[in-house]
């Protein structure tokens, strides 16, 4: 490859925070920004579980690794923990806004849903990651430079056909959690009008379905209702989608969310 497209995606000796860096989509970001130069900071509510990821980076990659504890749920910990990673290293460049879930606890239909339960979905999805952006965005608007990507989802712009969860008797996503993606989505839009002309550029990802400890029956259904005719695949399917965002060559887009589902929310 010519040694420009390569700078392109350059990312030496930048410094990269991914929140719920340790598995799954987190850990793919982790892994393709070390690969392309990135010293990253990981978090994880399981601080092990960050140290052991961390090992494996800094193993594969040839890089430095900062594994640390963060519940998001817990504002006060944001902060602290965004100041910690700036410190590392004194700068921070990236910031992979990863951390959140979509089943959390107790039952998931809005009927039977308790109002706890939402509001601990909207603070690990929506304001953990606004309270991300507000600490991460200042450090970067004083040194006039910066990416932050916004991990939101499919299910803040398109409807569940909750037929489909019935069928394999699962319980599908909370109405709340579409709220909070949806909160992502319009967040990074009107944050990235912000912070574009302090020279820190703001977007976002909107996964579809991955598959991942699905059963093989939802598996096949969802594939059925997605043009390419599968699900996501860990470790290859959001790599570059990250790399690109996170690099110079994104350097002209600002505001966008990127879907990354196989064509699934175009099909229904």
């Amino acid at each position: 490859m010519h040694a420009d497209v390569l700078k392109l995606f350059d990312l030496s000796g930048k410094v990269a925070m991914v929140t719920g860096g340790a598995v799954n989509l987190g850990f793919d970001a982790a892994s393709v920004l070390a690969g392309a130069g990135c010293n990253l900071v990981i978090t994880s509510r399981d601080l092990e579980r960050a140290g052991r990821s961390a090992e494996r980076l800094r193993s594969e990659y040839g890089i430095d690794v900062l594994p640390l504890a963060l519940e998001q749920t817990d504002l006060a910990q944001i902060p602290q923990i965004v100041q910690e990673a700036h410190r590392w290293k004194g700068r921070l460049d990236i910031l992979v806004n990863n951390a959140g879930g979509g089943s959390g606890q107790g039952p998931c239909h809005l009927f039977q849903r308790k109002v706890e339960d939402m509001e601990k979905m909207i603070r690990l999805n929506l304001t953990g990651a606004l309270w991300c952006c507000q600490h991460a965005g200042r450090l970067m608007a004083d040194q006039k430079s910066g990416k932050i990507i916004n991990i939101a989802s499919t299910a803040g712009f398109v409807g569940r056909d909750r037929r489909m969860y019935e069928r394999h008797k699962m319980a599908g996503q909370p109405i709340d959690y579409a709220a909070a993606k949806a909160g992502v989505i319009g967040m990074t839009r009107d944050l990235a009008a912000l912070l574009a002309p302090m020279g820190v550029y703001v977007n976002s990802i909107s996964p579809g379905g991955f598959r991942r400890n699905l059963p093989e029956d939802f598996a096949r259904d969802f594939s059925d209702r997605t043009p390419l005719g599968r699900m996501g695949r860990d470790g290859i399917d959001l790599k570059g989608t990250v790399l690109f965002l996170a690099s110079p060559a994104s350097d002209f887009v600002v505001g966008h969310n990127l879907v990354v589902d196989g064509g699934f929310s175009i099909w229904q």
